[in-house]
């Protein structure tokens, strides 16, 4: 991409997950790591990407005849995108007549997105939200932000940047001047599980959260709580004690509990889910993992996200539930 436009999977308005107050939070396409609980796989590629829905699939054929690479064909009852061949041309998500066919990833520049995000300003300034970049990893397309940013001081906008943390600081760094709040990903306290589990070394992560930290920025630190991953004491007593000690902007810990209906998602994307079918945790499991945190000195810790009753060992829960 230029330095004056990004792709994104989406501009979500009305978001209140994502920092404080109303927000639109902008989802930017690409991830540089490969955890394998990702609930937006279509935030992975850094490209535009087809997704094909089965239920919404009439089976007429049309997207077939109008790839000009010839990427789709229909092999027992399903359509089949041959990944390498696509280029997301887009030729069969206008041809289809259902909208079983998607084309995910749309590019924007500077003055787009700008006109985008400042149409809610109103609601920024009366509820004390703002603009949150996530995605994916919003530091992966750094020179767009490198523009996109002053371009929201120019416009009064509180901006709060969502990343897992994995850039090369000299790439972070000279962003944080135009930056309010930082959402900082800590999965894992282990390097070893950090890099089997997503791919990346655990030593650039941690730079970066202390470098954000000795900015001064706030930081509100989240860890998503995966089964047989990331939910044991260990690894969760390891991050609040990291915290307590080297990050003292911390304003706020969350702990977010695995969801599991993102399985569909990879199959539009003809990817399977690894967790798929995993059960999700229980209240009583969030809070004493929220009970070990406190136990490390730190108070401002929070849990969310769907979860199944207690004493229910069945993934229907998991599978009803909201990604």
């Amino acid at each position: 991409m230029g330095a004056n436009t990004c792709i994104l999977f989406n501009v979500q308005r009305f978001s209140t997950e994502d920092g404080p107050g109303i927000r639109t939070t902008v989802f930017f396409k690409g991830c540089p790591l490969s955890c394998p609980w990702c609930h937006n796989p279509e935030g992975l590629n850094p490209h535009p990407e087809v997704l094909w829905q089965a239920s919404l699939c009439l089976g007429c054929g049309d997207c077939i005849l109008a790839c000009p690479r010839q990427a789709i064909r229909r092999i027992d009852g399903r359509v089949r995108i041959d990944r390498d061949r696509c280029e997301a041309c887009g030729r069969c998500v206008e041809t289809c007549p259902s909208g079983a066919m998607e084309r995910v990833g749309r590019e924007y520049d500077v003055e787009d997105l700008i006109a985008e995000v400042v149409k809610d300003h109103t609601f920024y300034s009366t509820s004390g939200g703002g603009v949150t970049l996530s995605g994916g990893e919003p530091l992966m397309q750094r020179a767009f932000l490198e523009e996109f940013l002053p371009a929201c001081r120019r416009e009064g906008l509180h901006v709060a940047l969502d990343t897992s943390g994995l850039a090369r600081k000299e790439w972070l760094e000279p962003l944080l001047k135009s930056i309010d709040l930082v959402l900082f990903d800590f999965k894992l306290i282990n390097p070893a599980e950090h890099r089997q589990h997503t791919g990346a070394p655990l030593d650039a992560v941690l730079v970066n959260l202390d470098l954000v930290a000795a900015a001064g920025l706030p930081l509100w630190v989240r860890t998503p709580v995966i089964p047989g991953y990331t939910d044991d004491e260990q690894n969760i007593r390891g991050i609040a004690a990291y915290l307590r000690a080297r990050v003292p902007t911390l304003e706020r810990y969350d702990l977010l509990a695995f969801s599991n209906l993102c399985t569909s998602k990879y199959e539009m994307l003809d990817r399977t889910f690894a967790l798929a079918g995993r059960a999700l945790l229980t209240p009583q499991k969030m809070e004493d993992l929220v009970a070990i945190v406190r136990s490390e000195g730190i108070d401002v810790v929070h849990w969310s996200g769907p979860t199944r009753p207690d004493g229910d060992d069945s993934t229907r829960a998991g599978e009803e539930a909201a990604c």
